[in-house]
């Protein structure tokens, strides 16, 4: 198997997690964010000269363990780190490459203070918060139906996600979306 078959094979693995029932986000963490972090970071890892197999891989895999299991997603970018360890291993990928997707997902979380040591973990944590900004909609329907939040509560707290979300953008990633953002914060407003 080639490295494209290989990406083809984790690209169905998470989006069967996705479609599970067992996935507490619904299939919307597919097609609202996961999609979505993988085009983004494919696009930085251009502008950042990243390696683009380890970006891709690791936007697929970077939210993967609490889509899985919901009891992983407090901590899901350590959990995820192993699930792609586990996952790459079993296609023989390489150690060290291997290495390199697990730091970009233990590094992709904005709430959690982390080093970003490599313009492909820079990639990874900059698409994830990016996606936030251009799929308000997925943030809305986390607020007001799973979270069950009031209007100005969950107006509130989208406002501040995408605000956090923002303060994570390498420099290129905050180029990309800064007029997005001034207009959904406006909209929001």
């Amino acid at each position: 198997m080639n490295n494209e078959e290989m990406i083809e094979c984790i690209s169905k693995i998470v989006e069967d997690a996705c479609k599970s029932d067992s996935n507490i986000f619904g299939h919307g963490i597919w097609s609202h964010h996961i999609v979505y972090v993988v085009k983004y970071a494919k696009e930085l890892a251009e502008k950042l000269n990243a390696d683009t197999e380890v970006v891709e891989i690791a936007a697929l895999l970077h939210d993967y363990a609490g889509i899985k299991d919901s009891s992983l997603a407090e901590d899901h970018h350590i959990h995820g780190a192993l699930e792609a360890d586990r996952i790459l291993t079993e296609f023989g990928y390489p150690q060290d490459r291997i290495q390199r997707v697990k730091d970009c997902i233990l590094s992709h979380r904005g709430s959690v203070l982390s080093e970003r040591l490599t313009p492909e973990a820079e990639c990874i944590a900059s698409a994830d918060a990016m996606t936030h900004v251009y799929q308000v909609p997925s943030l809305l329907h986390l607020a007001y139906v799973s979270h069950g939040m009031g209007i100005d509560e969950g107006k509130f707290w989208v406002l501040n996600k995408i605000e956090r979300s923002m303060k994570k953008l390498c420099p290129e990633a905050r180029e990309m979306i800064e007029d997005h953002y001034l207009k959904v914060k406006a909209v929001l407003l």
